[in-house]
């Protein structure tokens, strides 16, 4: 196998993804933006972020299956498939790929978002979106509590590699395994990837109760009950409710819902203070994931008759124009129901 990993997408996880390889292997980092990669070759730097010499940069896609038998897509899910497809005629079976993207893709992205109506079986996670529009056999995917600020600031943390196939997780840990940076392994890549796509969604419900001035009490409970929640989306799309139990989900779901790092939590901390969700997308730089994965996860909730008040209030406070107090106070007088109810 090549001694060079490709990854794509320059965005900040991207760049943080390059300099943890960089420790260990030759890196190649694609984006279409040739000011950004040309400004990346000629002094190393990209952004205000300052890479090792290891690291190269490359508008040309096809370069980077040319070359890297590994290749990270770090790319908004949006975009994923796109860029899937752009990659694809260069890719063979023997490629392996391993995305770092917490989100769904809709594969008619228009049937979905405009209406009240997702068809759940467009919606699919990336590892399926690769499988989908590529060659390659083998796939994976990094999950777990990787707030780019931190890991670029060089505060340890670790992550969750997760793939059917032995040797992708064996050579996923030993690229990216660093002193700051320890790499578990998993074989549960619906479950590891469906985690890390959830917990966006009670992310943004806590920086909402941040914003409003509460404490660590109701931070603490919307996310052990957020938990409850995610783990019942996911059992509804039979996925084994150990992955949120572990690095990829409360892991995940702690530090996104604790941390003004995180996109989601701030959507949910800006919406408290007033400003509308188009203001607060327009203004952001880089996509909070969650936003959709609410509309996607009330879709499931609707169809499967699931008991989920906090993600179905979040729903209708992004999407229906419920205040964020009466929001507060519905979650409060909701009836009890058993604490632990997904074992």
């Amino acid at each position: 196998m090549s001694s060079t990993v490709g990854v794509l997408g320059a965005g900040k996880f991207g760049i943080t993804i390059a300099k943890l390889l960089s420790e260990n292997v030759d890196v190649i980092l694609y984006s279409r933006k040739k000011e950004l990669i040309d400004k990346l070759n000629a002094d190393h730097v990209i952004g205000k972020y300052k890479l090792s010499e290891k690291v190269k940069g490359t508008t040309k896609i096809n370069e980077v299956a040319e070359k890297c038998d590994f290749i990270i897509p770090v790319i908004a899910s949006a975009y994923f498939r796109k860029v899937m497809r752009q990659i694809a005629p260069f890719i063979h079976p023997s490629h392996i790929i391993v995305h770092g993207t917490k989100g769904l893709d809709i594969e008619v992205e228009q049937s979905g978002l405009d209406t009240d109506t997702i068809p759940l079986d467009k919606v699919h996670t990336m590892s399926q979106v690769i499988k989908q529009e590529t060659s390659t056999l083998r796939v994976g995917c990094i999950s777990g509590p990787n707030l780019a600020d931190e890991i670029l600031e060089g505060q340890p943390t670790a992550t969750v590699i997760a793939s059917e196939f032995d040797e992708v997780i064996k050579f996923g840990q030993e690229i990216l395994s660093g002193p700051r940076f320890f790499v578990f392994g998993s074989h549960d890549l619906k479950g590891s990837e469906l985690a890390g796509v959830f917990k966006n969604i009670i992310a943004i419900g806590s920086g909402i109760l941040n914003g409003q001035g509460m404490g660590r009490n109701m931070q603490a409970m919307v996310i052990t009950r957020g938990l409850r929640e995610i783990i019942t989306i996911g059992q509804a799309l039979n996925v084994d409710s150990r992955a949120f139990l572990g690095t990829a989900g409360i892991g995940d779901l702690i530090a996104t819902c604790t941390s003004s790092n995180s996109r989601n939590f701030r959507v949910g901390y800006n919406l408290s203070k007033g400003k509308s969700l188009e203001q607060i997308l327009e203004g952001m730089d880089e996509v909070a994931e969650g936003v959709k994965t609410i509309k996607i996860a009330n879709q499931i909730i609707k169809q499967n008759n699931l008991h989920t008040p906090i993600t179905t209030l979040l729903y209708n406070i992004l999407f229906e124009n419920l205040s964020i107090e009466k929001g507060i106070q519905d979650l409060m007088r909701y009836p009890a129901s058993v604490d632990v109810d997904f074992m």
